[in-house]
């Protein structure tokens, strides 16, 4: 069986309370952190005046070349630690430096307008 399809989530959005453990999704971050003995980074993305910060199980993607300070977009699941803390078990890393991030932004809000039209207009032809 396949896993479930990844969706993109800002850094800003993912939190204990928002995200369910499980929960396949996408989001993407800087780079700030790597220990490869204990297969976890640690991901960051400013928004606003906040920096967010993501921890992230590389534990299936290793090795792969890791550059501090470079935009990586991430696929994986989430996953509560003993701590009570959001882990994102990564099944995909992919460094994307130079990508414009206010394009990716923007790109993600119109696939999301997209995605609720489409189900607007599939929940009004079963109606």
């Amino acid at each position: 069986m396949l896993p479930a399809v990844g969706v993109y989530h800002f850094p800003w959005e993912i939190n204990s309370e928002s995200v369910p453990e499980g929960r396949t999704l996408r989001t993407f971050g800087r780079l700030h952190s790597y220990d490869m003995v204990s297969s976890q980074a640690t991901f960051t993305a400013q928004h606003s005046l906040v920096r967010y910060c993501i921890r992230v199980c590389t534990k299936f993607v290793e090795p792969f070349q890791a550059q501090l300070g470079s935009l990586y977009i991430v696929l994986g699941e989430t996953e509560y630690n003993n701590g009570g803390e959001l882990m994102l078990k990564a099944r995909v890393i992919t460094c994307v430096e130079g990508m414009n991030l206010q394009l990716l932004e923007k790109a993600i809000e119109e696939q999301r307008k997209y995605f609720q039209e489409r189900d607007r207009q599939l929940a009004g032809t079963t109606s």
